[in-house]
């Protein structure tokens, strides 16, 4: 079955480099995605255990998404590694991250594409199938194929990478007594039976009616949850959801709010929302930032002026008439000046304003929301807020936890804002790498929400289509803390900072200059290569042109640039 035309799997030196174990902290990453090393049998233990309770349908196709899962993950790894590569040696990564990952030996026996037509024609072997090690040992030799999260890796793998479906079949296996396991695969509609193939990566319908369920629950709970334009608050920490209880169970009652927090922890998000849960919902909702207004200017912005009150004034409400019904949110309050903090007092104590020039009080009906980041005891402590003002505001408050209290909010956050922003830009975006997550995690942002606003706005906006967000996209220069890469042996070798200083004293002791020592690498690339250009790059990092321009260089002598 083997034929001449099928070439040899490329060097998998790329992938071993994107393979990290940080013993330290105990993670494995793989180009950014965690990993795991599990022992066989207690993966056949839970195999066993699927098998026993569920049966042998439901846990083929149970074990068959899941490795389809993993494949679509990895195929969108192939074109980040090898996007300059040929196409069977980018499409390669798969089984060559298959047999890294310890799942199976993988060797191509046909592979024929043609990409304008859609067609797909690959045969491929395995050896030492881990699903056939477990499922023999465990339930003996048997009738029918048993690698199936192998199968499903393949599918996954070749649908996600060629962007349309494509499905293997398992037509040999060494469980039921053949010397190898072989597949085959072919684009979806041209197999006879396609349409029960394609059934068994469907949800099982135990599993559809369990997410009609609790979609029609998160329909339910999105009428009662705080909300506002920009959609629910997100988050599931006891910080955030002990904020949100004080919140609901202000939004019935006229009670005035006083909001507290950190810059950046969405104080008028909170205002928001419990406008859009209060009885004042379908009036206005009308915010003034106290820092931005200026001094002279303050009083006739938040109660209004008549004509004539200053040079050049003309009558016009304030922002209290004008959010007359409904909610007004003073931010920045622990910066209102003292004159108006007396005014805003007579406000909250007899419901009426009186506008700058004017004779006449008029009344307004406003629920009044006051937000600062200011310490307002320190505030009257150094006279520059009214004690009196104080004791109005502080009927019922509500402290905004930070970020760094919200640890359990960071992905669901991330996740929402991410969606948010991917429809604001018009990109599609694959979620985000688990190195991104991890970073996020233990970033302590100083900027709350906000910073993480901006933050995967950049990371969306600099992502390619169809791709994760990755940490470099987020924290660009956040250094690498895996200490760990694997050889070609499969041993650990650790990224030694003092592995520098042993090169340069080698280099001395034998006199190389940085052009020479360039050339030898160069030289040794190419010929553990057989001479493939692209192969030999790649275990040197560079692209294919950046190594081309390098042998022409050595070839004619040029000197190198500067």
């Amino acid at each position: 079955m083997n034929q001449p035309d099928i070439p040899a799997l490329p060097s998998d030196a790329d992938l071993r480099r994107l393979v990290h174990f940080s013993a330290g902290d105990g993670r494995i990453w793989l180009a950014g995605r965690r990993m795991l090393l599990l022992h066989l049998t207690a993966l056949g233990s839970l195999r066993r255990e699927l098998l026993l309770s569920f049966g042998r349908d439901q846990s083929r196709r149970a074990l068959m998404r899941a490795g389809h899962a993993s494949g679509r993950l990895d195929a969108q790894l192939a074109r980040q590694v090898r996007g300059e590569a040929g196409l069977f040696e980018m499409f390669a990564v798969g089984p060559q991250l298959h047999m890294l990952q310890g799942a199976v030996q993988v060797t191509p026996e046909r592979f024929e594409v043609d990409l304008d037509s859609g067609r797909f024609d690959g045969e491929f072997r395995w050896d030492h199938s881990w699903e056939v090690e477990t499922h023999v040992r465990d339930f003996g030799p048997q009738t029918e194929p048993v690698c199936w999260m192998l199968l499903g890796y393949a599918s996954g793998y070749t649908s996600e990478f060629f962007g349309r479906p494509i499905l293997f079949k398992e037509t040999e296996c060494q469980a039921c007594g053949a010397a190898s396991c072989r597949i085959v695969g072919k684009a979806l509609a041209d197999w006879p039976d396609s349409d029960a193939m394609a059934r068994d990566y469907e949800p099982d319908s135990l599993l559809i009616r369990l997410e009609d369920l609790q979609s029609q629950v998160e329909t339910l709970r999105s009428t009662l949850d705080a909300s506002d334009e920009l959609g629910p608050l997100v988050g599931r920490s006891k910080a955030f959801a002990s904020a949100l209880g004080l919140l609901r169970k202000a939004a019935a009652t006229q009670v005035t709010v006083l909001l507290t927090g950190e810059t950046g922890v969405g104080k008028e998000r909170f205002a928001r929302a419990l406008h859009a849960m209060s009885l004042r919902k379908d009036r206005p909702f009308v915010a003034v930032n106290c820092a931005a207004l200026p001094a002279d200017l303050i009083e006739s912005e938040l109660f209004g002026a008549e004509k004539g009150a200053y040079t050049g004034a003309a009558a016009r409400a304030g922002r209290f008439e004008r959010a007359d019904g409904g909610t007004l949110l003073l931010d920045e309050l622990g910066e209102l000046p003292l004159p108006a903090q007396a005014k805003l007092l007579r406000v909250l104590q007899h419901g009426e304003v009186e506008r700058l020039g004017g004779t006449e009080p008029r009344k307004v009906d406003v629920r009044v929301v006051a937000a600062t980041n200011v310490d307002l005891e320190a505030a009257v402590a150094a006279g520059r807020f009214r004690r009196d003002l104080l004791y109005r505001l502080n009927v019922y408050p509500i402290r905004i936890p930070s970020l760094r209290e919200r640890a359990d909010d960071i992905e669901p956050l991330a996740l929402h804002l991410l969606q948010r922003f991917a429809a604001l830009h018009g990109k599609r975006v694959a979620g985000f790498t688990d190195r991104a997550l991890d970073a996020m995690r233990r970033h302590p942002w100083p900027g709350n929400v906000r910073e993480l606003e901006n933050l995967i706005e950049r990371g969306v906006i600099l992502v390619s289509d169809g791709e994760p967000v990755g940490v470099d996209s987020l924290f660009p220069g956040l250094p690498d803390t895996a200490p760990l890469t694997l050889t070609a042996e499969g041993r650990l070798a650790p990224n030694d900072p003092a592995a520098g200083g042993s090169l340069y004293d080698e280099l001395t002791r034998r006199g190389l200059t940085l052009e020479a020592m360039e050339q030898l690498l160069i030289q040794e690339a190419v010929a553990r290569s057989g001479g493939n250009l692209a192969a030999a790059a790649r275990s040197l990092g560079l692209t294919r042109p950046q190594l081309s321009y390098r042998v022409q260089r050595l070839r004619t002598g040029e000197a190198p640039r500067s």
